[in-house]
């Protein structure tokens, strides 16, 4: 009887064992059984971080960094300063002179005139010489043009005709043109009207003819009915009008 009972302590001990091997596997067993595991507080807090920073670099990289933002940290004072445009007590800006006196002291360039020639309206003899200043800077002419009057194809024009102008002359020592402005004569080809030469066909044109060479001439076609007889040529002006009014006193002194 007594073998029996030690066999059956045995056995209940064995199942209590077996119970609680599978109690601690439960709980939280080794590796070894394939549950993986949650590591510590410190990678835990590590793995966080890292999520947290990279969720912020994805956000900078989709919003960048603003270019106002950038502009006003990069442009520190303004870039326009004073006015370029600004005028100074000398009748001068930054991109030139436009006074009167800095005319008078610097005779005009050929490199900086633009030199027209054409029919006034509503006259069929007269016609308008208009030199443009598109330099930038103001600057002198003489008080009117060097004008001859000849045949194109001719090898010989000793025998040009030049026009009568004002007499009595005197003033500035120059006549004066603002950049963008144009200086202005009239000439009458033949103020009376009546019969005159028509081998004439050709107007040469010397802006300023007390400063500038002979090369410089600029030669203008008038057409083949023109008739030239005492032609009279004015001073230079600022308007069609005027011009025209000073060329009628051409040939007074």
């Amino acid at each position: 009887m007594r073998t029996i009972r030690t066999r059956k302590h045995t056995a209940a001990l064995g199942a209590v064992t077996a119970v609680l091997a599978l109690a601690l596997t439960a709980c939280g067993g080794g590796d070894e059984t394939g549950t993986k595991s949650a590591g510590s507080a410190d990678n835990a807090a590590s793995a966080g971080a890292s999520t947290d920073a990279g969720q912020s670099s994805d956000a900078t990289k989709a919003t960048g960094t603003s270019k106002a933002d950038s502009t006003a940290q990069n442009t520190g004072a303004t870039k326009t300063g004073t006015s370029k445009t600004s005028t100074s007590k000398g009748g001068s800006t930054a991109s030139g002179n436009t006074s009167d006196s800095y005319a008078y002291k610097h005779p005009c360039k050929s490199s900086d005139l633009s030199v027209r020639v054409y029919p006034r309206e509503g006259s069929a003899t007269q016609q308008v010489i208009e030199v443009n200043n598109t330099g930038a800077n103001s600057c002198g002419l003489s008080y009117f043009p060097r004008v001859s009057l000849g045949a194109s194809k001719a090898s010989d024009h000793s025998g040009d005709i030049t026009p009568a102008v004002p007499g009595g002359l005197g003033g500035a020592p120059a006549y004066p043109v603002k950049p963008k402005t144009a200086a202005i004569a009239v000439i009458d080809l033949n103020p009376s009207g009546g019969n005159g030469l028509t081998w004439i066909n050709e107007m040469n044109v010397l802006a300023d003819g007390d400063h500038m060479p002979n090369a410089d001439t600029q030669n203008f076609e008038l057409g083949p009915d023109v008739k030239v007889r005492d032609p009279k040529l004015g001073l230079y002006r600022g308007t069609v009008a005027d011009a025209v009014s000073s060329m009628k006193s051409a040939g007074k002194s």
